[in-house]
């Protein structure tokens, strides 16, 4: 009989034991701005890429554009951590040398332009620690206006490698090569 109860105990104490640690794991909901990576070539079956993104996607959830990125401010280039950039080899964005590595990015948007600057601070949260002393590069592409809205801010690269940022009706095409 003791041995019995003895075997009841154990188990059950097992079975507490794994209950506990299934129950300690917590897994967070989706994130608002989930995270996205562009990169080309943009074909997945291509594994030598040139340049790959990772960034956030913000929405604009009935605000404008404007007053998620203001017009002459610094602006994070997506939302949460910083956005970078890899490039796998030395690149010309937007006629601007840049070496192969990796790099935050943000930028500074205008009515006519954008100012893209590419900063060696890594693993930093948005661009609240920017630090201009460490920009590697600032380049300038043009901004336009299209008739379409884009719900979340978007990033792809064309056949040509060149990038293109989406949000809102604003497009902005930055030449790289």
């Amino acid at each position: 009989m003791k041995n019995s109860t003895f075997i009841t105990t154990i188990t059950f104490a097992f079975a507490l034991l794994l209950t506990t640690n299934v129950n300690a794991q917590k897994f967070p909901g989706l994130d608002a701005s989930p995270m996205d990576a562009a990169s080309f070539p943009t074909d997945y079956k291509v594994s030598d890429k040139t340049v790959k993104i990772t960034y956030s996607r913000p929405q604009l959830k009935g605000r404008s554009l404007s007053e998620l990125a203001p017009n002459g401010k610094q602006w994070r280039f997506g939302a949460n951590e910083a956005a970078e950039i890899t490039f796998y080899k030395d690149m010309t964005v937007a006629g601007k040398k840049i070496k192969a590595g990796t790099y935050t990015l943000s930028a500074i948007p205008g009515e006519k332009e954008w100012t893209l600057i590419f900063s060696s601070d890594l693993n930093v949260w948005g661009s609240y620690f920017y630090n201009e002393a460490n920009d590697v590069a600032r380049v300038t592409a043009k901004a336009t206006m299209s008739d379409e809205s884009l719900e979340s801010f978007s990033i792809v690269f064309d056949e040509k490698g060149n990038m293109h940022l989406g949000w809102d009706k604003v497009r902005v095409e930055v030449p790289m090569n």
